[in-house]
């Protein structure tokens, strides 16, 4: 039941921030202030040093909100089985590894493994995977989503990589069920500007609604 509930959770909000940083300090930073912002969904990726221990430290912190805490860039299954330890809520992968999804169905919780053909789109489907994750989705832009809902009109996907302020409503028009953002959203950090990153979550969060209407 928590599985479809967390998967809702992503829907509705329809953004998840992909957090990279640099420290455990300013990764939390960016966190806070993309929860600002309005988005709920955080992706922590296994790129940012001590990530594991991010999750751990933030499932603490934000216990009593409204927040779902996942990982992203995660390879395999023995990175997936730490990460659920820690409390990761959900699991993204920038490819389709059918050891790390039956992990993560075992332990009832949702991963979304990165597809690129209609091939690893039903293989995912096959595996159980709830919501395929179109990476690098910029190869492509919007129009690859209205393509694979031809032959897969069954499949719910989430495009990751070059989803912009600019462009997040054509994907989500073209039949997206959520975005995956990080640069693009996290941008301010770099120049330690957190209230930047504030307003651009909080404008991603609206051009979604907006989007669907």
């Amino acid at each position: 039941m928590k599985k479809i509930e967390t998967i809702r959770k992503i829907v509705d909000s329809g953004v998840v921030a992909v957090v990279r940083a640099e420290s455990k300090d300013q990764g939390i930073k960016i966190i806070d202030a993309v929860k600002k912002g309005g988005i709920k969904a955080l992706e922590i990726t296994m790129t940012v040093p001590g990530a594991v221990d991010i999750i751990k430290e933030l499932k603490e912190i934000y216990k009593n909100e409204d927040v779902i805490i996942g990982a992203g860039t995660v390879l395999d299954p023995e990175t997936a089985r730490l990460c659920i330890l820690a409390g990761a809520e959900y699991i993204v992968s920038p490819s389709l590894n059918p050891e790390t999804v039956k992990l993560c169905n075992r332990y009832s919780i949702p991963i979304m493994p990165g597809i690129m053909t209609v091939k690893e789109a039903v293989e995912a489907l096959e595996l159980g995977v709830d919501i395929l994750k179109v990476f690098p989705g910029n190869l492509f832009g919007p129009s690859i989503i209205s393509a694979f809902k031809g032959p897969i009109p069954q499949g719910n996907f989430m495009p990751t990589g070059g989803v912009s302020l600019d462009n997040v409503g054509a994907w989500i028009k073209a039949g997206a069920v959520a975005v995956g953002t990080g640069g693009d959203l996290t941008n301010g950090a770099k120049k330690g500007d957190y209230d930047l990153v504030t307003e651009t979550a909080r404008k991603f969060m609206e051009e979604v609604k907006k989007a669907r209407g």
